[in-house]
């Protein structure tokens, strides 16, 4: 087993913040059942999603991010689309994977990856250089090194024993220092830094703390350069951990989510999940003669839309909303969520 110890000064400011971030998070835990509903999960998991994308130059907005999601057509750029697609099918997939384990590495880089690059899910083979403009800020270890880089950091992440807060922010660094991806390795290390830090306490897997980076994006950098230059982790950890900080400010500040369009508890909805139950799948004038309408625009804006915001169905057919095989089911969160007894 490796011996490797990631180069680290604990600071005052660090154990500060992580009294604080502890804090923090009881507070969260205890209003979680009021706040945490699954529309505001899945309304932060969108901005985490975006705001994640958009640091790698994604242009898509909140709103078109969620008519992607909802299986609706999107005037974008199709690379940008299938980024959405492969983020939000890699967040979901995340509690399945164990962050020290080599292969769910793998699998989450090709789930985030898919479609976009040819490498997707293997470690590259080639240098590579990150620049900001035309300036060269880091030259990544040459590839030759990157496995055993890699398995160093895996096996000091499965035995490490410092705090769940310091490790997720010490790997993040690590992960980008080492750049063992051809491209997508931004996404993932801030993919990875939530994993670990959800297995530790789950709330956390909701905590959109990627839009406090995007927010302040010239520090992230600036905090990764002079983490490299100072050959330490220890500028990053502290910049990391301030805007784990903020994320948490702002969610403990989040009031709950009401909106008749997007909450999953309607009526309407309750009517569209108790169709689809037992696992049916309907198209939707099938899914209409179920709740009984008959007038189609009622019916997608009050009834299947939300559903589909929600997450709580899916389209069988999501590449082509307008199949005309298309059919909807439900997903896993929408049969935990079908109400009781008949709609």
């Amino acid at each position: 087993m490796s011996r490797y110890q990631p180069p680290l000064t604990l600071t005052t400011k660090m154990l500060a913040l992580v009294a604080e971030i502890s804090e923090q998070i009881g507070q969260l835990t205890a209003m979680d059942e009021r706040l945490q509903t699954p529309q505001l999960r899945r309304s932060n998991r969108i901005r985490t999603i975006q705001a994640s994308l958009a640091i790698e130059n994604n242009t898509l907005s909140i709103e078109q991010v969620t008519a992607v999601l909802a299986g609706q057509r999107v005037l974008g750029l199709p690379r940008e689309i299938q980024e959405v697609r492969n983020a939000f099918a890699a967040y979901e997939t995340m509690p399945d994977w164990q962050p020290s384990t080599r292969t769910d590495l793998l699998r989450a880089h090709e789930l985030l990856m898919g479609g976009l690059i040819d490498d997707c899910g293997q470690f590259r083979r080639a240098g590579v250089g990150i620049y900001r403009g035309d300036k060269l800020v880091h030259m990544a270890p040459p590839p030759s090194r990157v496995v055993h880089l890699v398995e160093d950091l895996l096996a000091w992440l499965g035995a490490s024993d410092w705090h769940p807060l310091i490790i997720s922010c010490v790997f993040h660094y690590e992960f980008e220092f080492i750049h063992p991806f051809v491209d997508g390795n931004g996404r993932m290390g801030r993919l990875w830094q939530t994993l670990i830090l959800s297995q530790w306490r789950p709330v956390l897997a909701y905590l959109p703390v990627e839009a406090v980076i995007r927010e302040q994006q010239d520090d992230y950098y600036a905090a990764l350069s002079a983490a490299d230059q100072l050959a330490e982790s220890t500028p990053f950890v502290e910049f990391m951990l301030q805007a784990l900080s903020l994320a948490l400010a702002e969610a403990t500040r989040s009031e709950p989510v009401t909106d008749p369009v997007t909450d999953p508890v309607t009526d309407q909805v309750a009517k569209v999940l108790w169709a689809l139950h037992g696992g049916n799948s309907l198209k939707v004038n099938e899914l209409m003669a179920e709740v009984g309408l008959t007038h189609k625009a009622n019916f997608r804006a009050n009834y299947l839309r939300p559903a589909l915001v929600a997450n709580l169905i899916e389209m069988t057919e999501p590449n082509s909303p307008n199949s005309p095989a298309q059919r909807y089911r439900l997903t896993r969160l929408g049969k935990a969520s079908v109400p009781p007894g008949s709609a």
